[in-house]
């Protein structure tokens, strides 16, 4: 490990309502920067964006997902 820092990314798919998926956004938020009143720049600049896919975006990215969400009986 050489110590440099540079761009992570971190990609999670998740089957859920647009509710739920705001909801898991900002939980993830307060684990990156559990005080957003903070002066700036925070210590580790991130973001975090939402991204809704049609169906088919979805079965082409996801489609194990989806699979498992059939299996465990959720509408797909």
């Amino acid at each position: 490990m050489t110590g440099e820092r540079s761009v992570q990314e971190l990609r999670l798919g998740l089957y859920a309502t647009p509710a739920q998926a705001r909801e898991l956004k900002r939980r993830i938020e307060h684990l990156l920067c559990p005080d957003p009143d903070h002066a700036p720049p925070c210590p580790v600049p991130w973001s975090a964006m939402l991204l809704g896919l049609s169906t088919q975006e979805a079965r082409e990215a996801y489609p194990e997902l989806l699979d498992q969400a059939r299996a465990e009986r959720h509408p797909a």
